[in-house]
């Protein structure tokens, strides 16, 4: 089971005090998909990304990564899941003091602490350049780089280990259209060439339409639903409705409409052209 959902929560919940964040939350996350994650401001999406990560210890229910137990396992037994997945969590979260070779070298000193100083750079060097970040990046610090190649670095630190599973915590956030788009295009094309599966947690109803398989959506302390947009608008919660069918929801379904239209016409006129050399 552990193959087909990487990740499984059942039951979870988080409180702080009286807040009940979380209650009674079911979620599986399926191997090989990117799945998007939104919700209302205090819906507790962050929370949520930090309980399965084993950064936030929830106070009841269950949640398995790759099959191994993160709520009962101690800090030891959860290194062995840790070195297979990657986080990116909002802003970059640099060392400020290390350059962005050092920050991707982090993770790989933790786990490889036997590697050779010559191959921690080599790797590095290669995580910032998949990361889509000039190779002179590597030697700059997090102060030197704009919004944008932070979150590059970032990204690069959180592919250090070749994880299997890739957190995203609001990748997009604070980026101009342009650079949005191609932050969503990296992740699209790392997910199919690298074999990953995202828990992508986002605002950017353009990033859902464009490359989310599905979207789980936060309301009411729980998942309230889970499937492809279509799916969702489906259904007949309130909150879903107004998030997927206001302005910038009607527009980013518009785009998408758009572009899907360039990409048949275009594979269109390539048959055609074909069928002309050939003929």
């Amino acid at each position: 089971m552990s193959e087909e959902f990487p990740i499984r929560v059942r039951g979870l919940l988080n409180q702080f005090g009286e807040q009940v964040v979380h209650q009674d939350l079911d979620l599986d996350v399926r191997r090989g998909e990117i799945l998007g994650v939104v919700g209302g401001s205090g819906t507790g999406k962050s929370v949520l990304m930090r309980s399965i990560i084993g950064l936030q210890r929830p106070s009841a229910g269950a949640i398995e990564v790759f099959g191994n137990s993160i709520t009962d396992a101690e800090p030891d037994e959860e290194i062995g899941v840790r070195c297979r997945w990657g986080v990116l969590f909002q802003g970059g979260a640099l060392f400020s003091t290390l350059t962005v070779g050092e920050n991707v070298q982090v993770p790989l000193k933790q786990f490889y602490p036997e590697l050779s100083e010559e191959m921690l750079q080599e790797i590095a060097q290669y995580k910032v350049m998949l990361s889509g970040l000039p190779a002179d990046a590597a030697s700059k610090y997090p102060a030197e780089l704009s919004g944008g190649m932070k979150k590059r670095a970032g990204l690069a630190r959180a592919l250090a280990l070749d994880p299997e599973l890739l957190f995203l915590d609001e990748p997009t956030a604070g980026l101009d259209p342009i650079g949005a788009a191609k932050f969503d295009q990296l992740t699209k094309e790392l997910k199919e060439t690298l074999g990953l599966t995202v828990f992508l947690i986002t605002h950017d109803l353009d990033t859902l339409y464009e490359i989310c398989d599905r979207v789980a959506v936060l309301a009411d302390r729980k998942v309230v639903a889970v499937g492809t947009i279509d799916e969702l608008l489906a259904t007949d919660h309130e909150w879903i409705h107004d998030y997927f069918t206001g302005p910038r929801g009607r527009a980013a379904q518009t785009a998408q409409a758009r572009e899907q239209k360039r990409t048949i016409s275009s594979k269109s006129r390539g048959l055609d052209n074909s069928r002309k050399t050939g003929a």
